[in-house]
């Protein structure tokens, strides 16, 4: 038996008695700074567009095409590390998808053709598709169900952090030293997350610094009713395509923001190196707000008596809503009026983002958890590819004008909320068939 607020009488007495740890907080802290430095890595060619394209020549096909390379590898990459790490569990996964992508992120300090930023974005790609299966994982091991959106939120935020910290950091490397350097010294940050990654993260049944009440709280969700579901398995649920699909739709416009968005600031409001990095950073930072606003608002939902189908669709719904003004963002003359309009449709996002990671782990057992995400990452990396190869076609065809892709910004996540709906109405847990 539960209580109102979805936690056992055993977990209740225990916690009352014993002082409840908080480590899983910690290595939610790590999650998060995790992936503040995959966007880092990721986001460096956003930044670096005009500088490269001014030393090489490149058009806005150029461009795409090094990006479609990134989305190609990231696509197969996902799935791969999706299973991976539901094999050999996230600490592990981890350590091999940052040992990965830190060693192509310097590599693009090598670079000095299309072919060869190309084949150190793959190479990026591959490594980086590790770090939201593991990252997942690693939550739906050590939060119960009613934190995990909350949880998902905050390490997600991660991804703001590193999108703030690019371009304020990186155009700082760049004159002061080159753009080579600049791959070289930001690759860093993977070694240095890796040694606290390996030091400090076990599984919580294995964890030292876990209470026996932080153990209960983690483990107050009832038992999987399967223990091992096979990947083909996974690929046949309804509920597994219900999150893919609404992974196709929404995913293409988050690369479309990291990729196109400081060129755009670049070409629409006359600034250079110097200057866009601010308006840039301060997009992302109201992200951050989205992202954790959004997880917080559906665990708060749950914890208030709702069905975890209401409050993560509720949630997505408000999200939905708020990208809407983003259909006039071309039209804004003022660099801060975009910056209001494009920071909330990041923000929603971001918030949207949060909740539809969470619902692998709300539908399926732990184990195969890893493997929804990576199919769910392989489709909407897919997406990306297409949005990736139909920006720089639209963007040479109009001569950089912005106004249908914002459109289709403006339209992506309710078509992601009704695909979502369609296919798991009820968001109830899968049975083994």
């Amino acid at each position: 038996m539960k209580d109102g607020k979805g936690e056992s009488p055993a977990a209740n007495t225990l916690a009352a008695t014993t002082r409840m740890g908080r480590y899983r907080w910690t290595v939610c802290a790590l999650l998060f700074a995790a992936t503040a430095i995959n966007y880092v890595d990721r986001q460096m060619i956003g930044v670096l567009k005009p500088t490269l394209k001014n030393e090489f020549g490149w058009s806005e096909g150029d461009f795409a095409t090094i990006i479609f390379w990134f989305q190609l590898a990231y696509a197969v990459g996902y799935v791969g590390f999706g299973r991976i790490v539901d094999v050999i569990g996230a600490r592990a996964g981890y350590t091999v998808a940052i040992l990965i992508w830190t060693v192509s992120h310097m590599a693009h300090g090598l670079a000095t053709s299309i072919t060869s930023f190309a084949l150190a974005r793959a190479g990026l790609g591959v490594g980086e598709a590790g770090n939201f299966p593991a990252g997942i994982k690693a939550v739906t091991d050590w939060f119960p169900q009613r934190e995990r959106a909350y949880a998902i939120g905050l390490f997600n935020a991660g991804a703001n952090i590193g999108a703030i910290v690019t371009p304020l950091l990186v155009p700082f490397l760049v004159l002061a030293f080159n753009w080579r350097v600049a791959f070289y010294l930001t690759g860093v940050f993977g070694l240095l997350w890796l040694v606290a990654w390996r030091i400090l993260y076990r599984h919580p049944d294995e964890h030292p610094h876990v209470s026996a009440a932080e153990l209960v709280h983690i483990r107050q969700d009832p038992p999987d009713d399967v223990q091992t579901l096979s990947w083909a398995r996974v690929a046949t649920y309804r509920e597994t395509w219900a999150y893919a699909l609404g992974k196709f739709f929404i995913d293409p416009i988050w690369w479309f923001f990291l990729f196109w968005l400081p060129g755009y600031l670049f070409e629409r409001y006359d600034m250079d190196l110097k200057t866009f990095g601010l308006p840039l950073a301060a997009i992302y930072l109201i992200s951050d707000v989205g992202s954790i606003a959004g997880g917080w608002l559906s665990s708060r939902l749950i914890a208030s008596g709702y069905t975890c189908n209401v409050a993560r669709k509720v949630t997505m719904l408000l999200c939905a809503v708020c990208v809407l003004p983003i259909f006039f963002a071309q039209s804004i003359g003022s660099v801060w009026g975009a910056v209001a309009v494009i920071g909330l449709a990041t923000a929603a996002h971001q918030a949207f983002s949060a909740n539809l990671y969470a619902l692998p782990s709300d539908i399926f057992p732990r184990s195969a958890v890893g493997s929804v995400i990576g199919i769910g990452g392989t489709v909407g990396a897919i997406g990306g590819m297409g949005m990736a190869l139909f920006t720089g076609h639209v963007l040479d065809v109009t001569g950089n004008n912005y106004s249908v892709l914002f459109a289709i910004a403006g339209s992506a996540y309710f078509l992601a909320l009704l695909v979502v709906h369609l296919l798991s109405p009820r968001l109830s847990r899968v049975r083994a068939r």
